[in-house]
């Protein structure tokens, strides 16, 4: 294990460390050991680039989170009841999971482009006032990311609600029904409560897929028009890499970290709570 063990310390927290060391220096393109202490975070939450990419990612990950888990939700219900072809509906609803958000964002800007895609097969069907411009609207761009990220992720959360689903103790149900309790009631009152842990580990993983996404803007909308898409990915990538603003990339990437770290010590909080209750 020693090898295994030297290369995540060097190559995982050793440049988060470097990192960390790079965003309180003036570097730029090269890094320079000149350190300058917060002058890199305040310059960085004066970029009206950066302020946009939060904004985006508040709207962004809100409705992401939100409408992954409805719709992950309300698709574990409707295989739970035992349907045919259960397995070939399981499948079709967790296939966009095993393709890359490169290949998710690419699909969807054919889909969604004004010129090729949705709209103008709705205007050759004679459907002329149909109008779906979202991927050059500033105002609506975001919405397509939503759009591209929630269908390739619902399943993935629906896969998570379907295994609590069939690991709810059978005793419950069958009690609430002796009761008189109906289905949609024995959901709302025994079902979907005892699937809290659940409901926390979907929403860890998806806000850390929001926190971190940077491959769905880069192939979906390049961060456009102008940088309204932006998210603080593709803000610390463009000006780290492309810019020549390391210390500035590098103080993004921190907060970004920051925001992870706020959402991942929680859970491994109460993850290890609980093991230690039982």
């Amino acid at each position: 294990m020693t090898p295994t063990l030297l290369m995540v310390m060097v190559c995982m927290y050793g440049y988060i460390i470097w990192t960390a060391l790079l965003s309180l220096t003036s570097s730029r393109m090269l890094p320079v050991w000149k350190f300058i202490g917060t002058g890199q975070y305040e310059k960085l939450f004066a970029n009206d680039r950066w302020l946009v990419s939060l904004d985006n990612l508040v709207v962004f990950g809100a409705l992401f989170i939100l409408t992954c888990l409805a719709l992950g939700i309300v698709l574990a219900i409707f295989l739970d009841q035992k349907i045919r072809a259960e397995g070939a509906l399981r499948t079709i609803y967790l296939y966009p999971m095993a393709i890359s958000f490169i290949v998710t964002g690419t699909a969807w800007k054919w889909l969604l482009n004004p010129s090729l895609g949705l709209e103008k097969m709705f205007h050759s069907w004679g459907f002329e006032s149909v109008q779906l411009d979202w991927l050059v609207d500033p105002d609506r761009v975001v919405f397509c990311l939503v759009i591209a990220a929630v269908w390739q992720s619902s399943g993935f959360v629906m896969a998570m609600f379907l295994a609590g689903l069939r690991g709810v103790d059978q005793d419950m149900i069958k009690a609430a029904q002796l009761d008189g309790a109906s289905m949609p009631m024995i959901y709302r009152r025994v079902i979907l409560p005892s699937l809290k842990p659940v409901f926390f580990s979907a929403f860890v993983i998806l806000a850390h897929i929001a926190i971190k996404s940077f491959d769905l803007v880069a192939a979906l909308t390049g961060g456009g028009p102008g940088y309204s898409s932006d998210l603080p990915a593709n803000f610390m990538y463009t000006h780290a890499f492309t810019r020549a603003q390391m210390g500035l990339g590098a103080a993004s990437a921190m907060v970004m970290l920051g925001g992870v770290l706020a959402i991942l010590v929680p859970y491994l909080y109460s993850e290890l709570r609980g093991k230690k209750n039982a």
